[in-house]
């Protein structure tokens, strides 16, 4: 054994899990096989809204291989309500959500009826033979008319498409002054409504389902983020004891919220199995999963910003309209909420209020999206800071400059009462500036202006910070979630000295398994290469609250820290009585215990030695049992908040509209690093994620609400070839809420990326008298923009693909 004299944190190791990966020895849910093992397909409806009147499906029970077809009268008894876990009002109204339609749908994608057989492609060639009548309903899809008196209903027993309005008053709430006073008292108002389009969490693996009912438990594997809240759910939607269910994650290829999820197709996998009394798997097609997987994002924000004329702003007002779908599933209801913590950003709000109402409409139900409320808020912010400054005819670094926190003011309890422990946007701004080229840049800018060049550049900013580690369980508490945010961890020695970490932290594709390993190297002092890392069975990893709201390292990865250091009180006993020493006299450093004052080449006894010796249990001091194993539970008292600053430079053809990336830079303060390459990783794929919904994606539904976007040529995700190559840094001010100071970063490059572009698009046509496009900015909307003075579609844009063009490979839409 070679004790790790060099610190693992902080060094960029490749992630140990991708051998397994690229090379395919791993097994994702739908490669599973179970002896006996059927298949699941599904049939869903094509009406968006519509009574089912008939449903005939003699003809497919008698297709080859079908071993049983069900309708929603079949499973209507057993099937319970999919859950809703944040009822963010006492009178919030929330609809039965059935897996399966009884006798009505309400989305277009909605499941109507399943079929089992021995093969995928029986089920599948059977569904075809189900014959559906339906009596159309009015269909619900704009927001702004749903609410409006007289409009038609989503659900007509609730009376209304409003499932409930959350409020938040800095006057009220005694954390600020009052709104109105400071925009009437305002020398500057600036009023804008802006879109945020309907986004679809693409995750390289679909969805897929296997569920055994043979054992003396279900064992149920699944694509999905959260194992733990999945069994949870399970047993009490459908009433079935819980330690009789298992839920198993293995490898799941990427989930960004989509995955965060009880699905109708988890419910009725284990329906029909049980029904079956055989093991049943379901895996969508990708058309599937753009359809009926739910969506993200998709609200319509009004927005009014008060200041003074030298900049300084005085308040800030929001008033969301927020699309639910047509049912609540999981978090829905909260994911808006989330935002209304973050609509005031870095910035010294003195007064502040949110309204946010969220909406029923006949589409696909929407839930968490990479960021979950944050990049909505953190869009809307910036851009409005962007406006400010070009009403005030300032620099747009200047404006914001003069209203965020500085460093010495940290701790900061904002407007809206949140407490950031540590940042330094100084420095991240000065770093990016350096990195990016500003003034250089802005000076190019006003040359192609001065000449009437075609092509206009554009600099885009965007200074952000977020919430990270959604966990602070009375903080939870206080907004009504449905559960804690705690994070459980444990830690087994093994006698030969290795170690396997249980972490109820669910990864899909964040590389825990890699960053777990240092930390408990460096906590233990044993080699990277003797940690094992298990993780996403409820059976193994017995309890958790799962991956999501960057919560893993800020939260998981400190329940692990907590519990090594139980290892090590433990051991620090038994070390002693092997040295015959004092426990107090006994000291750990680099994987060794050695009385105190002795130096480094004095006798010691390795971590590995007392493994050794308590599984012999022949000499250990009285009254200590033979056992090092630990585990422990972490509840933060406070988020943690990581930040940044984004600059970005387009290029603009002011005569096709088509956008290119010329520049991006981004400095992120995520705290300290635990491993630099998976850093860089989460930041590039970040960034991708929100570019493309500055430029590129879109889910779009027509006026029947048949979603037009539903596969990979429609709905336009972009590649690498599409994307810029990206500068990235990083500033460190670590974290207070955690022993190891980190921040999170999974969802930062979403964040801030979005309105970085945007701006960046709007300052390049600014002088043509455009203060908006529409996002996403595609060639006919940024053309518009400048020829007509539309800043949306317009109804020219709204075909399949949002009317995308072409796309230039050397990056960015054209």
């Amino acid at each position: 054994m070679t004790a790790t004299m060099e610190p693992e944190v902080g060094k960029s190791r490749r992630r140990k899990e991708d051998a397994r990966l690229i090379t395919g020895r791993t097994r994702w849910t739908d490669n599973l096989t179970l002896p006996g093992l059927l298949h699941m397909a599904v049939l869903r409806s094509p009406m968006a809204h519509a009574r089912i009147t008939n449903v005939d499906a003699s003809a497919a029970k008698e297709m080859p291989g079908v071993v049983g077809v069900f309708t929603g009268q079949d499973l209507a008894d057993e099937q319970g309500s999919l859950p809703c876990a944040w009822p963010i009002t006492d009178d919030m109204k929330a609809p039965a959500a059935p897996s399966i339609a009884v006798d009505k749908v309400n989305f277009a994608g909605e499941v109507v009826a399943v079929v089992v057989a021995r093969s995928a492609y029986e089920a599948a060639d059977a569904l075809e033979s189900i014959d559906i009548d339906y009596e159309d309903l009015p269909v619900v899809l704009d927001m702004a008319a749903a609410v409006e008196d007289g409009a038609d209903l989503v659900h007509e027993d609730l009376g209304t498409n409003k499932s409930a309005t959350w409020i938040f008053d800095s006057n009220e709430a005694g954390t600020g002054g009052d709104v109105e006073a400071a925009i009437a008292d305002g020398e500057v108002v600036i009023e804008r409504t802006y879109r945020q389009q309907r986004l679809i969490p693409a995750f390289m693996e679909p969805r897929s389902v296997v569920c055994d009912p043979t054992g003396e438990q279900f064992t149920l594997w699944s694509a999905t983020q959260v194992p733990h809240i999945l069994r949870v759910m399970l047993a009490m939607t459908l009433s079935v004891p819980e330690h009789k269910v298992r839920v198993i994650a293995p490898d799941v290829g990427g989930g960004f919220g989509g995955k965060l999820q009880v699905t109708p197709e988890e419910i009725l996998t284990f329906l029909v199995a049980r029904r079956l009394g055989k093991p049943v798997k379901w895996t969508e097609s990708r058309s599937e999963s753009l359809l009926s997987g739910h969506h993200g994002r998709d609200q319509i924000q009004k927005l009014t910003l008060s200041a003074r004329r030298d900049g300084t702003v005085t308040g800030l007002k929001v008033e969301l309209l927020a699309d639910m779908g047509a049912y609540l599933r999981l978090v829905t209801p909260g994911v808006p909420i989330l935002g209304a913590f973050m609509f005031n950003a870095i910035y010294k709000f003195p007064a502040y209020r949110f309204v946010c109402t969220n909406v029923f409409t006949n589409k696909t139900p929407t839930d968490a999206y990479r960021g979950a409320g944050r990049p909505e808020a953190t869009f809307a912010i910036e851009r409005l800071m962007d406006e400010l400054a070009a009403e005030l005819g300032m620099d747009p670094l200047e404006v914001r400059e003069r209203n965020w926190i500085k460093h010495e003011e940290f701790p900061f309890t904002t407007v809206c009462g949140l407490t950031y422990d540590s940042g330094n946007y100084e420095a991240a701004t000065d770093k990016a500036k350096e990195l990016f080229g500003y003034d250089a840049l802005r000076a190019e800018q006003a040359e192609r202006r001065d000449r009437g060049d075609t092509v206009q550049l554009g600099i885009g900013i965007s200074t952000f910070t977020e919430m990270c580690g959604l966990a602070p369980s009375r903080v939870l508490g206080s907004l009504s979630y449905g559960a804690g945010g705690w994070e459980h961890a444990a830690i087994r020695m093994l006698p030969t000295g290795k170690v396997e970490v249980v972490t109820g932290s669910s990864p899909h594709g964040q590389g825990h398994e890699t960053a777990w390993s240092q930390i408990v190297a460096d906590q233990l002092g044993v080699p990277f290469e003797d940690v094992e890392v298990l993780h996403g069975d409820t059976q193994s990893s017995h309890k958790g609250m799962d991956t999501y709201g960057s919560r893993s390292l800020t939260v998981g990865a400190m329940a692990v820290v907590q519990a090594a250091d139980k290892v090590k009180a433990k051991a620090a006993k038994i070390a002693a009585h092997m040295l015959e020493a004092s426990e107090d006299d006994v000291e750990f450093a680099t994987g060794s215990f050695r009385v105190r004052g002795t130096g480094a080449e004095s006798k010691g006894v390795s971590i590995q030695d007392v493994a050794l010796a308590v599984f012999a249990a022949h000499d250990l001091p009285d009254g200590v049992e033979p056992n090092l194993d630990s585990e422990a539970t972490f509840d933060p008292e406070n988020f943690s908040f990581p930040h940044g600053t984004h600059l970005c430079a387009v290029e603009v053809d002011t005569e096709t509209g088509g956008t290119k990336i010329r520049k991006y830079v981004c400095v992120d303060d995520i705290g300290k690093v635990v491993n630099p390459l998976i850093v860089e990783g989460q930041v590039h794929g970040g960034l991708a994620q929100g570019i493309a919904q500055a430029l590129f994606e879109e889910a779009v539904h027509d006026e029947s609400g048949t979603l037009t976007t539903g596969t990979l040529a429609d709905y336009l995700v972009p590649s690498a070839a599409d994307l810029p190559s990206f500068v990235t840094d990083r500033t460190e001010t670590p974290a207070t809420s955690n022993v190891l100071g980190v921040k999170g970063v999974g969802e930062a490059g979403t964040i801030a990326s979005t309105p970085a572009v945007v701006n960046a698009v709007v300052d390049a046509i600014r002088h043509r008298g455009v203060d908006d496009v529409q996002m996403p900015c595609t060639p006919m909307r940024v053309w518009q923009a400048i020829h007509t003075g539309r800043t949306d579609a317009g109804g020219l844009g709204s075909e399949a693909g949002g009317g995308l063009g072409s796309i230039d490979t050397t990056g960015g839409a054209q």
